[in-house]
């Protein structure tokens, strides 16, 4: 586990058990915990009007969610679903401030936290709208494998709703890849062989 200053705050909170496939927390709902994932994989999305969903970004172990509406006290603008048994730690805003008033300088923490997340976000709009979608999902496998994750298990539309591609798209551009054997693809699977070879099409 990534503890990045986080492991003294997480031993004064309840730690919970998530399987796969268990929701977090709701999109519109009232934000009563921050997030630390211990172990484990979080999808974080949005779902429209007409129950269409559009990840934005997957959470890995060692990593903060559920902060935004957490600090500025609206309704969640996102909804957060395990995407395997995963050991997350809910921490109330009480026990948050304790830990400050003790710990000043874990303020820092947070703010790298949520620059992490601007910037995560930031990629991602620019990359939607500058982009073609064969480089958008290279430059994600990148990010992926470079974060610890170069198998994933995913499929073709779960990739499309986190590039913004359809399903068709996504499995074209995999063919492609998987030909230059640049990946090796399995049944909701995908292993990341040529880091460096995705990494340059993502910036050419």
């Amino acid at each position: 586990m990534k503890t990045n200053g986080w492991e003294s705050l997480c031993s004064l909170a309840p730690t919970l058990v998530y399987q796969k496939g268990s929701t977090v927390y709701w999109q519109g709902e009232t934000a009563e915990r921050l997030y630390y994932l211990k172990k484990g994989s979080v999808k974080i999305y949005m779902t429209s009007e007409t129950g269409a969903e559009k990840t934005l970004r997957i959470q890995t172990e060692g990593g903060v969610f559920g902060e935004a509406a957490f600090f500025d006290r609206q309704p969640r603008v996102s909804s957060a679903r395990v995407l395997e048994k995963s050991e997350i730690v809910a921490i109330s805003w009480e026990v948050l401030t304790a830990h400050i008033r003790r710990h000043p300088e874990f303020a820092l923490h947070l703010m790298r936290a949520l620059s992490e997340t601007v910037r995560i976000l930031s990629a991602q709009v620019d990359g939607m709208a500058f982009l073609p979608a064969d480089k958008r999902l290279a430059r994600f496998l990148v990010e992926a494998a470079q974060s610890g994750s170069a198998c994933l298990s995913c499929t073709d539309e779960e990739l499309g709703a986190r590039i913004g591609a359809s399903r068709v798209t996504i499995n074209r551009i995999l063919q492609k890849f998987a030909k230059k054997q640049w990946i090796q693809t399995g049944y909701r699977e995908l292993r990341v062989l040529q880091l460096e070879s995705l990494a340059d099409f993502s910036l050419a």
